[in-house]
């Protein structure tokens, strides 16, 4: 029974250190230029600074598309700031939840601002949603 156990045990920190390491190595696509295999979008704000956000859905890759090509559509990016997470938007240690990003026409003043006020804690709000954001490039595609 105990030899058993220590077996069972065994594989169970395997498995751990299995998920462990694929979850750090699973991050970014290998040559992709995209995050978890979705494209990623760099956003520029105030002409300052620039953070990424992760374009998990085929509709959020062509509104993004369509904002780098000028169109006109609802241009501010809003969504939920997951803290001391990079993800793919190293080196800030703050990401957007890919699955709450939307774009819209006009939001709140409390979650308008500069990444490093997400970064510094200026922003308190748990959604950021810079005015002045541009898209400069989508990476992945």
């Amino acid at each position: 029974m105990r030899i058993r156990l220590r077996r069972l045990a065994a594989a169970v920190a395997a498995s751990g250190l299995a998920l462990a390491l694929a979850a750090t190595l699973g991050g970014c696509a290998a040559g992709s230029g995209g995050y978890d295999g979705h494209p990623v979008a760099t956003f520029r704000v105030a002409d300052e600074e620039s953070y990424r956000i992760e374009l998990a859905t085929p509709e959020l890759v062509e509104h993004a598309q369509q904002l780098l090509a000028g169109e006109d559509v609802a241009a501010i990016p809003i969504g939920t700031v997951v803290r001391d997470e990079p993800g793919p938007n190293a080196p800030w240690s703050w990401h957007i939840d890919p699955a709450t990003l939307q774009f819209a026409d006009l939001t709140t003043e409390v979650c308008d601002g500069l990444p490093s006020f997400v970064e510094d804690g200026t922003v308190t709000s748990d959604q950021y949603c810079p005015w002045s954001a541009e898209v400069v490039a989508i990476d992945g595609l």
